[in-house]
């Protein structure tokens, strides 16, 4: 039997190449070669000028800018177009490694060799701190460093002001599934840089596979393919058509995960939108965003905690048993644990959607609390307060409490519980959904009873 041919990934003999991976091989060129991104790359777009290179044979101004997106999404690329456009020297350093030391020699090369500018791109650029971002400050303000910034974090949190107001933030979003086909289709075509002189066959419902499982990434769409590659190759005889099989690419995206950075942007923006639909009364776009934060690895006992808060903030007392459901699917998971505890959690989220929905506590804890800040520490009134010694009942603590229940319908009309102070206050307004409704009429009545006790007596 013929013998099972080498790995894709195997160097030729002197052709050290191709020992790189197949995403840092295919990274591309020229403009043309790039993917996606047209609404910073297109004609008239805000990085456009700057990869335009020179007009008339004089460079263009670069200016700094910090690119701004997922992983896998261009920004190296085009940092390192940037700079090829416009003649300049490319230092590379990645804040994961590099120090304030690394940017000091950048400076000095920078400043041994000012015939053409000098780009200092520096990767994962949020990594450094306060302090570290200061120190190419005064390098950028002067033009000695034309700044190039990669981050997948907000840089409105992760980047100094300062800094920020000496650079352009562009925004790159992950790539399309189109986006990710033509890059696997160039992989696969090209024979110099690529898979192209491998034989390998594939159509483009396999390919679509892959750029779903690489979730708008294209490093990690290639580094797919090229798994994927070497496991056909490994399976496949001598002078057979290397070709990808169903078996192939399900043990090449086994273990695939979507976009989801703990506590990181993603994050916040994913559990912004399972509570902004529970609060919109859509259980199904609900359960697509619970379904999305579990599936990328989120703790289920944080998101168990934001249903509960999402019980009280927007169904509250329109339907109390929302917060008994939240609670109790909270200890099933505890109980149960993954996968069968997310269905609890899953049915509280739907139970919460369809409930009817009121922000009335949470307004009315709001003003209460605005009030404490605002009017400090008022005396609690000498009617409420304990009095289980006799001095305390000589300053006349206690003096004048009314008994609720000894009073007609268990409620003292007319009684204050306020400090004196303060006044009285009106925080919570039920709303006419849901139980509040029942709530409301009530209130109503103790309202119109307390206004009608607290009036000064008519002069006969």
């Amino acid at each position: 039997m013929a013998g099972k041919r080498k790995a894709l990934s195997d160097p030729a003999p002197g052709n050290e190449a191709n020992w790189r991976p197949l995403a840092d091989r295919m990274r591309p060129r020229t403009l043309a070669e790039v993917a996606g991104q047209a609404q910073l790359l297109a004609a008239g777009k805000p990085l456009a000028y700057l990869l335009a290179g020179s007009v008339g044979g004089a460079p263009k101004a670069l200016h700094s800018v910090v690119l701004w997106g997922p992983p896998g999404t261009g920004k190296t690329t085009i940092a390192r177009l940037i700079a090829a456009a416009s003649g300049a020297h490319f230092v590379a350093l990645s804040a994961v490694m590099a120090g304030v030391k690394d940017v000091r020699e950048a400076v000095a090369l920078a400043q041994a060799d000012r015939s053409q500018p000098t780009v200092l791109f520096l990767d994962e650029v949020h990594r450094f701190n306060k302090a570290q971002q200061d120190a190419f400050l005064p390098y950028v303000e002067d033009g000695t460093l034309i700044f190039i910034g990669a981050t997948t974090e907000n840089p409105s949190f992760a980047l100094n002001n300062a800094l920020l107001s000496r650079a352009r933030v562009c925004v790159l979003g992950p790539l399309s599934d189109a986006d990710l086909l033509t890059i696997l289709y160039r992989a696969m075509a090209d024979r110099e840089r690529g898979l192209g002189a491998t034989g390998l066959v594939a159509g483009e419902a396999e390919l679509l596979q892959i750029a779903q499982g690489a979730d708008g990434d294209a490093r990690r769409a290639l580094n797919l393919l090229e798994l994927a590659a070497d496991l056909a190759l490994a399976q496949t005889e001598e002078g057979a058509a290397v070709t990808l099989t169903p078996a192939v690419l399900a043990a090449a995206l086994a273990g695939s995960y979507r976009r989801f950075d703990r506590q990181g942007d993603v994050f916040y923006e994913q559990i912004s939108a399972l509570h902004k639909s529970v609060r919109g009364s859509d259980p199904d776009a609900s359960l697509y965003w619970l379904a999305r934060m579990l599936d990328g690895g989120c703790d289920p006992a944080y998101v168990a905690r934001r249903i509960v808060r999402m019980a009280s903030e927007d169904i509250g007392n329109a339907d109390p048993r929302g917060l008994t459901l939240a609670l109790e699917a909270w200890q099933a998971y505890e109980r149960l644990g993954t996968p069968e505890g997310e269905l609890a959690l899953a049915q509280a989220v739907v139970f919460l959607a369809c409930a009817a929905k009121s922000n009335a506590v949470y307004r009315a804890w709001q003003a209460a609390q605005a009030d404490v800040r605002t009017h400090g520490s008022q005396e609690v009134p000498l009617e409420l307060r304990n009095a289980p010694t006799a001095l305390m009942r000589e300053l006349g603590h206690g003096k004048g409490y009314r008994y609720a229940h000894d009073e007609p319908d268990g409620f003292a009309a007319g009684a204050r519980y306020f400090p004196e102070g303060l006044g009285q206050r009106s925080y919570y307004e039920p709303v006419d959904r849901g139980l509040e409704i029942r709530i409301a009429e009530k209130l109503a009545t103790f309202r119109a009873r307390n206004l009608a006790a607290r009036k000064p007596p008519t002069k006969s």
